[in-house]
């Protein structure tokens, strides 16, 4: 429901929220147990980002559809079964498509139930949005959150394993920084991501500030 004098969000703001304003990633911090567990390949980044976008287009979508129907009270254990539902689905998707990817990502496949970012959507927006739009909002979610799992997955698996998506990029010479491909290699990798995207955001304002002096001076 619109509050009377709020601007509505077009279309495209929808769809580029996720982004850069409300980057799952970078910007809200969200669902950190995946992004630092799966990201020490692209190849897993991207599927995991791929298989949480499915989860989470199919069950906003399905929220917003039902959202007039489902009773307030029990508002929460529905969209934790609607969500469920699309994990079985994607988790059997990535099972007969590829058993490495599968065995490689473990148990965070069947976690996205709970990703924070998933049930935040269907509460926060699918909940009170008409489906287009909802699906236009998830889909920006999802691929920001791609986005910023193939960022420290790329990252990871350049400097930890001299490769990407599995093709050798150096030399014989290449000594790996095998810190990289452990734990403390996805903290040090997602510190220097949210350093340059903070940098990059404070950036625009002070750009913008000589800017609007010129125009007052003049």
């Amino acid at each position: 429901m619109a509050i009377p004098g709020q601007k509505i969000p077009s279309n495209i703001d929808e769809l580029l929220e996720g982004l850069w304003k409300q980057n799952p990633v970078f910007v809200m911090v969200l669902g950190m147990c995946p992004v630092l567990a799966v990201s020490v390949s692209a190849v897993n980044a991207l599927s995991m980002g791929l298989a949480t976008t499915f989860v989470l287009v199919g069950s906003t979508l399905l929220v917003s559809l039902l959202r007039n129907v489902i009773p307030r009270e029990v508002r929460i254990a529905t969209y934790i079964l609607i969500i469920a539902t699309f994990v079985t689905v994607v988790d059997y998707l990535i099972q007969a498509i590829s058993l490495a990817v599968y065995d490689a990502l473990g148990a965070f496949i069947q976690l996205i139930v709970v990703n924070c970012i998933i049930l935040g959507r269907a509460e926060a927006h699918a909940s009170k949005t008409p489906p287009l739009r909802t699906v236009l909002n998830a889909l920006g979610m999802g691929a920001g959150f791609t986005i910023g799992l193939l960022a420290l997955g790329s990252v990871r698996e350049i400097l930890g394993a001299g490769k990407l998506f599995g093709v050798t990029l150096f030399g014989p010479d290449f000594q790996p920084w095998v810190v990289m491909v452990l734990p403390p290699g996805g903290f040090f990798v997602l510190g220097a991501w949210l350093l340059l995207f903070n940098w990059l955001k404070t950036r625009k304002p002070q750009a913008a500030q000589p800017a609007e002096g010129h125009v007052h001076g003049a």
